[in-house]
């Protein structure tokens, strides 16, 4: 019996499909355990809570938006390109560099550095476009 193994372009899909949860908790960080009259984090409505976040709250929660829209792309290209039988090696490389980029870009987007953010994001999605087409022959 065969089995197919786990690579590490498959470990980035997880840990890409994780950073959103992760900009979610950072937005959410300093506003759990305080009382809702107080400000703190209201599970009844969280989305409505979040939407009214400002500062780098509020842009903790759009990175996990934008971070949502990738992900679909990212999980195409790993899959396509492990599909077309693609040099395993540079997927893995190729996904590493895209999970680190978006981890940069979550970083520059809660810093409040809209330019630098846009070159990561930019960098990252031609990473991504490398991922889909590198088992293009």
């Amino acid at each position: 019996m065969a089995f197919a193994r786990f690579t590490v372009a498959y470990w980035c899909v997880l840990i890409a499909a994780l950073l959103p949860i992760a900009c979610a908790a950072l937005a959410k960080w300093q506003a759990v355990g305080k009382p809702r009259r107080e400000g703190g984090f209201d599970n009844h409505d969280p989305r409505g809570w979040l939407a009214r976040q400002t500062d780098w709250q509020g842009r903790a929660n759009a990175a996990q938006a934008n971070s949502f829209e990738a992900l679909p792309f990212f999980i195409g290209a790993v899959v396509i390109a492990h599909q077309l039988g693609a040099p395993q090696t540079r997927v893995d490389i190729l996904a590493l560099v895209f999970v680190t980029l978006r981890v940069i870009y979550i970083a520059m987007y809660v810093a409040g550095l809209p330019t630098l953010r846009t070159v990561i994001w930019t960098v990252a999605l031609m990473v991504n476009i490398g991922i889909l087409f590198a088992g293009w022959r």
